[in-house]
């Protein structure tokens, strides 16, 4: 990123929140999933085997195969969205549209930009528009309320990457994750009592997160703990006694053992058992080809073909007006005193004089 070659006393230094979430690719094609899946499998974050181990089996089997299966994935859960790109990005995007407008509405002067860890939006573009627009203090939240080392950590490289060679750095605060706040319990427990409400409870609630190879955590990720904690603590605000839930971990890929119980084998004795379910995937921020295609419908399906008697699917919070807001707040507690405080404009022109005063020549 080139630094800015000019700059005028007075301008008025701005508050900025970068939203940062997984990515998509850019159609649902073969080619651009496979551009896609390039990108994401090659990053060492995501894929913890050593390069000389994973490259053969990236390039000879993996990205010759697997962008005809998911690229078909994509585009059935393209179909139901009557808008230009992904879910994903959809969502994500109304989620940076609504976070502005709440933040205005709150009097503040915080400009929101979202940026993917693959794809596009790019975080480094997204810090550019950021940078342009004269922001000096800067919070980044990753879409995931749970930290993992494959999702949360390779955001934070990617912010440092985008920084490096301005003039002015800006303040930096990282949210890490917000697997216990308490907005964001509150608001997936109310999402899933009001669906429930509507639609009639099922026998049993599956809270469904995404896995990781079991050696993550035996290397010291955080990340099963926290999805742990996230799920007991929306099914205690439930009231949900221990027969009326259950954690579950889905889109294992490959031979290792991955974090359990799988989802799979969830729903499988759950159908066995005549229970109804519904499935709700807290550690989604919003729906994806994870949610709207492997869950609700290849799980459904598999669900209802062992047996099973009814399966709903709960969205994920998307950009509801509640989840907007707990968002918020999850900024803005982690922000510093005076964080998107508008400036006085008096100020700023006495800053201004002052400045030419002692020489500045704009």
């Amino acid at each position: 990123m080139a630094p800015s070659s000019t700059y005028r006393h007075g301008t008025p230094l701005r508050a900025g929140v970068l939203l940062v979430n997984l990515g998509t690719p850019t159609a649902p094609t073969v080619a651009a999933t496979r551009k896609f899946l390039r990108e994401f499998l090659s990053d060492p974050r995501v894929v913890e085997i050593p390069r000389w181990v994973w490259w053969p089996i990236l390039y000879g089997f993996v990205l010759p195969l697997r962008p005809l299966r998911t690229a078909h994935a994509y585009e059935l859960i393209w179909q139901s969205y009557d808008a230009d790109g992904s879910p994903l990005l959809i969502h994500s995007r109304s989620q940076q549209a609504m976070l502005d407008e709440h933040f205005k509405a709150r009097g503040l002067d915080i400009v929101c930009e979202l940026g993917m860890t693959y794809g596009e939006p790019s975080i480094k573009g997204a810090i550019e528009r950021l940078v342009e627009l004269n922001i000096d203090d800067l919070i980044v939240l990753p879409l995931y309320p749970q930290y993992s080392a494959s999702t949360t950590a390779p955001v934070f490289e990617r912010v440092a990457k985008a920084l490096q060679g301005l003039r002015r750095m800006p303040s930096l605060s990282f949210i890490n994750d917000y697997c216990d706040d308490d907005g964001y319990i509150r608001t997936c427990a109310d999402h899933i009592a009001a669906y429930r409400e509507k639609l009639g409870a099922g026998d049993k609630l599956v809270l469904s997160f995404h896995g990781l190879p079991h050696r993550a955590l035996m290397a010291g990720d955080p990340y099963h703990c926290q999805c742990h904690k996230t799920a007991r603590l929306i099914a205690g605000r439930l009231r949900l006694n221990d027969m009326q839930w259950s954690i579950a971990f889905q889109s294992r890929f490959g031979r290792a053992k991955w974090l359990q119980p799988y989802t799979t084998d969830v729903l499988a004795e759950c159908a066995r058992n005549g229970e109804s379910v519904d499935v709700f995937t807290p550690g989604f921020s919003v729906d994806c080809l994870e949610t709207l295609e492997e869950i609700n419908l290849r799980a459904r399906d598999d669900f209802i073909a062992a047996g099973g008697r009814r399966f709903h699917y709960i969205p994920a919070l998307n950009d509801s007006a509640a989840h907007i807001k707990s968002l918020a707040d999850v900024i803005l507690r982690h922000a510093r005193d005076g964080f998107g405080s508008p400036t006085d404009a008096d100020e700023l022109r006495e800053s201004r004089n002052r400045a030419l005063k002692l020489g500045a020549e704009d």
